[in-house]
Parts: structure tokens; C-alpha cells; sequence
């Protein structure tokens, strides 16, 4: 059988490394367009780095008439629970030599102000409620809150009411440093390559069954054949799927957001000194992926102070690519999608197109009124994160991933973007397990599954709390994460 992934990121490189453990006789072939594996979105500065547990983020946990909702943050908690024990397995069967080199714990913290003190109090009383959350510890005292978020408290005025959670389990992750090391073991093993520098333009089906793939590579034209198709190529996902000609494509559309971000590097004694990442709350009016944070990010070596994110409304699928690409990919059953989106939620577009236009020293005011004098004691930098291309499915917009594939199984599609790659291989598991389902019948595939995720099952790790910790205090040992 021959399988086909289109995206040499997070995604991609998981879906292929968890099919190839489970069937070592696959026949995979990887096509990228850059000239490297996580050059786009896993790249590490291309997204915040956070390992998303819903820890600390206050979208997560929605509230309406003083009522809140846990079930995503339970979810996505699960989600990346398992994630971590994939990479325990990667770990473990050394294809990542050192946790070190992609994983370091940080402090997870929500900070807000008086106006929102009630909510954060009743977002810990629920969710420290559950098992996930038993060890978050909250505060409304100034000092222990200094004590743990340092340099977003220092320069405040010790009468200003604020109010703090904080988890010391919590992660940074650098999803393009465990995506090339998934990527160089998948190049040693029979049966796998990868193709870089090359665009695929269309897909088609092939009248034998499965799919033709179009492609160019440095001026060279060159077709490849797959029996099973996956397009993991975050927004040139959309292109490709309205060129499959699949019944379903006309009810998904795509929404650009791109992000900057204010970026120094720090040393040593101060990323101690911090260690964490802290949320605030997003702006009304803001879409979810801008709530407000200042991260400790470890990257080759050394270690950065992030904020943001500032977000920017470019037209454009990937960064790097043109406008053009994005115009030219839209559909005429596309435009009334569009249009209702620019109607209905034209607060977000108009929020979006004034980000964008937002100098550095707006940036810098933003940073100072998050963590008071913090914008003169670096020097700061604006980077361009990575660009995410949200789902518009039947006119509605949406802010999470969506799993698409055919009726016979020959594709499927990973649409949109949050919690991305926290979720990747929990994700792509679910992903494999609709597409091909043969993978998992055999015996050998079933002991491979137990090595990789020993227990898999969201239901079970939110239910059964004897399970689930003794699963994470093993996963957690495996990546040098200890709990408090």
C-alpha cells in the first residue's frame, strides 16, 4: 500500500511515524514544499510553544451568566496527555534521544485584574475540582503571586488587586525540534522518503483508484501515485481539497489569521527567575488565539522572553506565500461563506485589520500594561508568527481542527488550527484510526499501540483518576517533568 502525506510539520511527520510503527511494511512518501521538515508553522517562533493542557487559558474555560464551562479544558488536557506519551515512546525507543532538546517544564499561570477576579475564582473552583487540576494552586495575595510570576508583578503596586493560578507541571515545547528528529528516524527506515522543495499543484483521483498528485520541484514536474492520500499542509490544505473534486468540499472555506509576536532573548539566571508562561485575558472583541501572554521559550541553546500574540489579517494560506495563491484557490460556492463571516462577525475583521496595522510602540504599551516595566529592561524584537487558516464550514466560523475524510477512506484532511500541535499525535491517532482502520487489527500492531499510548481513551483518563495519574507520573518521569 502506498501512502501519501502532503506536509513535513508536526502534523504530517506524526501521522506518518505513528503508521509506520503500527504497519512497518507501508510504503510512505513524504512531499514538502520548503526545503526542510517544521519549516512552517511547527517552526518553533512560528507559534507560542506552549503545551496546550488548559492549564492557563481562560478561552478554554467560556463563561455565560456566571456559569462556566470545563468540558473543552478537559478535553484538550486529555488530548495532550496523550500526546505526551507518544513522545515518551519516541523517547524511549530513542528516536529522540534527549526530552531536553524539545520539552522543558515552565510554570503555567492565568493572571488577571480586579474585574475579572470573580471569574478566574470560579474557574479554579471547578476545575481544581477534577483530577487534571487537583494541583493548581490560586491566589489573590500580591506577594505569592510575585513570588511566582516575577516580572509581571515586580513593577506593579503592591494595592492593585489581582488574582493568579498556577500549575508547576506545566510545559514548553518545541514542536520543530520533535518534528525533525520524528523526520530524520522516518528517512533511516525502509520504505520512507521524503521529498522537499516540492509544491504539489492538484490531486485528482486516479480511474484505478486512490490519487494522482501533481507536483513541481525546482522547475521539474513529477507525478506521484497514493493509494491512501493525507494532506497535513496546515493552510494549503484548502487549495488541495476544493481540487479533489470530493462532494463535501464546497462546505468548507478558509479564514487567514497571522500573528507577531515581541521576542529578546534572555540569559540563563533569568529564565529561572521567571520560568513561566502567563495568560491574561483576550480584549472583547478579540478572537481566541490573541489572549494576551508572556512566555518563557527555549530554542537551540537559549532561552527568549515571547509576547503576544498581535494578530494580523493577511490573505495569504502559509506564510511566505502570495495573495494570489489564496484568491486563486477560492471557489465560487466560497464567496457567500465569506460573506456571511464578513457580516456576522465583522467586530473580529475589523479588529483584525486595525491589529494589523499596529506599530511596535503600540506593541511595547501593550507589554508594559501586561508586565509594568518590562518594555525598557530588553530589547525587544517583531517577529511574524506562523499564518492559521480557521475553518468556515456551512457559513459558520470556527476556531478549532476538523478531521475530513472521503467515504471510501483514500483522503483525509486536517482543517484549522487551535490546539494544533499540543494535540498533534492524539490528532493524528484519531485521524489514522477513521482511515485506515486495517492498521490496528493485528496482533504485533496492538502491542505497538500499548507501547505508544498506554491508554489512549479521553473517557478513561477523565474518568477513572487512579489511571490517569499513574499514566502521567510514568510519561512525566520518561520527560523530566516533575510535579509539585
Amino acid at each position: 500500500m502506498k501512502v501519501v502525506v502532503v506536509g513535513a510539520g508536526v502534523m504530517g511527520v506524526t501521522f506518518a511515524t505513528i503508521a509506520k510503527a503500527l504497519a512497518p511494511d507501508l510504503d510512505i512518501s513524504i512531499i514538502e514544499r520548503l526545503p526542510k521538515a517544521a519549516g512552517s508553522n511547527s517552526s518553533v517562533f512560528n507559534n507560542a510553544g506552549t503545551g496546550h493542557e488548559a492549564n492557563c487559558e481562560l478561552n478554554y474555560t467560556p463563561v455565560d451568566e456566571e456559569i462556566i464551562s470545563v468540558e473543552k479544558a478537559l478535553k484538550i488536557h486529555a488530548q495532550f496527555n496523550v500526546a505526551k506519551q507518544f513522545w515518551a515512546y519516541l523517547v524511549q525507543q530513542g528516536i529522540i534521544k534527549d526530552p531536553a532538546t524539545f520539552i522543558h517544564q515552565t510554570k503555567h499561570c492565568t493572571l488577571v485584574s480586579q474585574s475579572s477576579i470573580n471569574e478566574l475564582r470560579l474557574r479554579f473552583k471547578e476545575m481544581s475540582a477534577h483530577h487534571f487540576f487537583d494541583h493548581m494552586h490560586y491566589s489573590e495575595d500580591f506577594e505569592e503571586i510575585k513570588r511566582w510570576i516575577p516580572l509581571t508583578m515586580e513593577n506593579r503596586p503592591a494595592s492593585e488587586q489581582m488574582a493568579a493560578t498556577m500549575i508547576e507541571s506545566g510545559t514548553d515545547v518545541n514542536f520543530e525540534s520533535v518534528t525533525e528528529q520524528m523526520a530524520d528516524y522516518l528517512v533511516e527506515q525502509a520504505g520512507v522518503d521524503i521529498h522537499y522543495r516540492t509544491h504539489v499543484r492538484h490531486v485528482h483521483r486516479s480511474p484505478s483508484g486512490g490519487w494522482w498528485l501533481e507536483t513541481q520541484s525546482e522547475g521539474q514536474a513529477k507525478r506521484y501515485k497514493a493509494d491512501i492520500l493525507f494532506v497535513g499542509a496546515g493552510g494549503g490544505a484548502f487549495p488541495l481539497l476544493k481540487r479533489s473534486h470530493l462532494p463535501f468540499r464546497s462546505r468548507f472555506a478558509g479564514f487567514p489569521v497571522g500573528g507577531r509576536f515581541l521576542l529578546t532573548p534572555i540569559d540563563e539566571d533569568m529564565a529561572k527567575h521567571y520560568g513561566a508562561k502567563t495568560y491574561g485575558k483576550a480584549k472583547v472583541g478579540a478572537p481566541p488565539m490573541s489572549v494576551p501572554h508572556l512566555d518563557l521559550r527555549a530554542a537551540n541553546g537559549q532561552h527568549y522572553l515571547l509576547f503576544g500574540p498581535f494578530a494580523t489579517f493577511m490573505p495569504i494560506l502559509e506564510k511566505n506565500r502570495g495573495m494570489f495563491e489564496y484568491i486563486r484557490s477560492m471557489r465560487l460556492h466560497d464567496i457567500p461563506n465569506l460573506m456571511n463571516v464578513a457580516v456576522e462577525h465583522f467586530p473580529l475583521v475589523k479588529y483584525l485589520l486595525t491589529e494589523t496595522f499596529k506599530g511596535k510602540n503600540s506593541m511595547l504599551s501593550e507589554l508594559e500594561s501586561f508586565a509594568p516595566g518590562l518594555s525598557t529592561k530588553f530589547d525587544w524584537q517583531v517577529i511574524q508568527a506562523g499564518q492559521r487558516v480557521q475553518i468556515i464550514k456551512d457559513g459558520d466560523l470556527q476556531m478549532g481542527t476538523e478531521i475530513v475524510v472521503s467515504e471510501d477512506l483514500s483522503y483525509g484532511t486536517l482543517l484549522g488550527a487551535s490546539p494544533g500541535a499540543s494535540v498533534s499525535p492524539e490528532v493524528m491517532l484519531r485521524c489514522l484510526e477513521k482511515m485506515m482502520p486495517g492498521l490496528f487489527e493485528t496482533e504485533a500492531a496492538q502491542q505497538v499501540m500499548n507501547e505508544m499510548f498506554p491508554v489512549s481513551s479521553l473517557d478513561q483518563l477523565m474518568n477513572d483518576a487512579e489511571c490517569y495519574r499513574t499514566v502521567r507520573d510514568n510519561v512525566n518521569q520518561k520527560l523530566g517533568i516533575k510535579m509539585s
